[in-house]
């Protein structure tokens, strides 16, 4: 009885080696898919900015801007090029109310792919989501004061400029 009760446990020894090697190794395949899914998606997003700047004219000096449609969904216009928050993308408009809600502390990343309805654990989706609060910075809808902070600048601070909610 004890032969056939020390065969079981080092089959069961064998059989917890070798699971534990497998999870290791579909562990390492999840790391490298969400690496690569974090590329796609910034990716995308730079083409498709890309592509919004491309059709936006030249600009000439003393003209009188004349509003255009913003592009591609996920576009998001410059800061001195826009009346209000309204202009951007449901995604974009919500960020920036978190920026606001969030006050002295900034948005973080992990909190804006929360606010975005994201995973917060995928590594792939708190980068993307700090892809997109940096293009925010980039546009000077947001400042960057402390790493990884992400505050509104000086209008949207006093104001809530174009909230839908009304800015409460």
């Amino acid at each position: 009885m004890r032969a056939v009760l020390e065969g079981r446990q080092k089959a069961a020894a064998v059989q917890v080696k070798e699971l534990e090697a497998e999870l290791e190794r579909v562990r390492a395949a999840l790391t490298d898919a969400e690496e690569v899914l974090r590329r796609r998606v910034i990716g995308l997003e730079q083409y498709l900015e890309a592509l919004a700047e491309e059709g936006a004219p030249a600009e000439v000096i003393g003209a009188v801007p004349q509003r255009k449609p913003v592009g591609p969904r996920r576009a998001v216009p410059h800061r001195q090029n826009a009346t209000g928050t309204e202009e951007l993308s449901p995604d974009y408009q919500a960020l920036m109310a978190a920026a606001v809600d969030a006050a002295g502390d900034g948005l973080g990343a992990r909190r804006a792919a929360v606010v975005l309805g994201w995973d917060s654990a995928s590594a792939s989706r708190v980068e993307g989501a700090r892809a997109r609060l940096k293009r925010l910075v980039e546009r000077g809808w947001l400042v960057e004061e402390k790493p990884g902070r992400f505050m509104p600048s000086a209008p949207e601070q006093s104001a809530g400029a174009g909230r839908p909610d009304g800015g409460s």
